[in-house]
């Protein structure tokens, strides 16, 4: 590349982050602060409940599956889910109201180590979830009990407050946002997500010599038997199109579903974590979504296979490809890249959310990217461009909130898309990405986080503000335990 074309693309890179508007998060913060500010998004949903072949629908299928219970249920920031329980035959009072639940139940009810609770404290009002119907589903492993998903509100009681979206609940704030960017953008998001796990239990030691892999090994797929039966079976039933899965290191087993749009992976995943529970609780095991659980052997990453996709009159087009046949990508695909790597510090507290995430880029040679780089079909880079026209972003680990994931990089794709950013070529970053730092601590991270002032306009002040008042409080706990190491190393080593 000649001096004069360089310094041509790093004026424009400059100038894209100077149009960008970065204080406010460009049109993407824009966007999510006005459909926070509606106040009518409650009694908007609730007059959707309330049509009637959507109460008979329901209603139809409560009778065909016997279902008499059900689970209305929401994410939190911290990936589990929380739920109540209701007789099924109050189902059409749970669409009109939904149920109530304490505000911090969103925090996972966390007390801070001043003994606070994190998100509101005692005193902070409830919200209520009304549920998506559309989400209702039977659980295969009992079917007398259902589970509904449900969008959180500030409750209209409140006043001018009241009837507004929680941007708390990041599997509703993702979907809306997800709306908005096909709208300004025409692209739609898909993904496909590789969630790695650790069981352990009787019967499924790994088989393999000293200094060797037990990867791929059929005989160490044949011990795992009994767990991937159940687990594609109970996936099959609740709609997950199972394609492919294998053994990567003693205990680990990878099992993937078929890519589709972003928040219907996102809530598979969800789902997927609590197949994993149930069947390790059928067959006596334990199963671990940790990120980091033994040195020396393979993390529990979770891979974000990403592409980019636009409606037109001959059907759906990935405009990752434009459809030659050697590996490449397209300059959106480019701009896509390069807002997702410039963002990756800030990202990173999300991506890798505990202070055991970041073990797993501590470990040579066990696979985990520790830079803000990006290659052609190589599994050492940040995003991994695949010979089927995927970016795979390969930073997140099992352990991550999928629609919050999900929602940092939205938001970097469409910054680098609206402001043309150049990512350069593989293996020769442009200036904008060459001095990206990679955090490699949680407490590196919620500083890179502050730090990112487009992510921080981007992202719903509320839901930063509380999620790194989450982080600092784990990291703190953290920094203040004495450990074995510590004394392994200090007790009799300091003369």
């Amino acid at each position: 590349m000649s001096n004069t074309i360089a310094v041509d693309r790093l004026e424009t890179e400059l100038a894209g982050l100077l149009t960008s508007d970065l204080s406010t998060g460009g049109r993407f913060g824009a966007a999510l602060r006005e459909i926070l500010a509606d106040t009518t998004a409650f009694a908007r949903h609730q007059e959707a409940n309330l049509r009637p072949e959507v109460i008979e629908a329901f209603a139809e299928k409560i009778r065909t599956n016997g279902v008499k219970y059900i689970y209305f249920m929401l994410p939190t920031l911290g990936a589990r889910t929380v739920a109540k329980v209701v007789p099924a035959e109050h189902f059409e009072r749970m669409l009109r109201k939904g149920i109530a639940f304490h505000r911090t139940a969103l925090t996972d009810l966390q007390t801070s180590r001043e003994g606070e609770l994190i998100g509101g404290g005692v005193d902070a009002h409830e919200f209520w979830g009304l549920p998506d119907p559309e989400t209702f589903q039977v659980l295969p492993w009992d079917t007398e009990v259902g589970r509904v998903f449900c969008t959180a509100y500030d409750p209209p009681h409140l006043g001018e407050e009241g009837g507004r979206m929680i941007p708390l609940d990041t599997r509703s704030l993702f979907k809306a946002a997800h709306k908005g960017f096909t709208e300004r953008t025409g692209l739609e998001l898909r993904s496909g997500l590789e969630p790695e796990m650790t069981w352990t239990g009787p019967g499924i030691e790994a088989i393999s010599k000293q200094d060797q892999s037990p990867a791929y090994q059929v005989e160490n797929l044949e011990k795992m038997r009994p767990v991937y039966k159940k687990l594609y079976s109970y996936a099959q039933a609740l709609g997950f199109d199972m394609i492919q899965g294998d053994y990567e290191d003693a205990g680990q087993i990878e099992l993937n579903w078929e890519y589709d749009r972003a928040e219907l992976s996102a809530e598979r995943l969800t789902t997927y974590r609590q197949i994993c529970k149930q069947v390790a609780r059928e067959l006596g095991l334990e199963a671990s979504f940790m990120a980091k659980p033994y040195n020396g052997k393979m993390g529990n990453g979770c891979h974000h296979n990403l592409s980019l996709w636009k409606t037109t009159e001959g059907g759906d087009v990935n405009v990752v490809e434009d459809g030659r046949v050697e590996l490449h990508v397209t300059d959106t695909a480019r701009h896509a890249i390069a807002g997702m790597l410039l963002h990756t510090p800030g990202s990173m507290v999300v991506m890798a959310s505990t202070v055991n995430s970041y073990k797993r880029f501590w470990d040579a040679g066990q696979f985990a990217p520790s830079g803000a780089d990006w290659g052609l079909d190589t599994r050492g880079v940040a995003i991994r461009i695949s010979a089927n026209g995927r970016m795979e972003y390969r930073l997140p680990d099992a352990s991550v909130n999928p629609y919050l994931s999900h929602l940092f990089l939205l938001a970097a794709i469409e910054h680098g898309i609206e402001a043309q950013l150049e990512p350069g070529d593989p293996g020769q970053p442009s200036a904008l990405i060459r001095d990206v730092v990679v955090p490699n601590t949680l407490g590196s991270a919620i500083e890179a986080l502050e730090a990112d002032e487009y992510l921080m306009g981007a992202i719903p002040e509320e839901l930063t503000r509380i999620y790194l008042q989450l982080k600092r409080d784990e990291w703190a706990r953290y920094c203040g335990q004495i450990t074995q190491w510590e004394f392994d190393q200090y007790w009799e080593a300091i003369p």
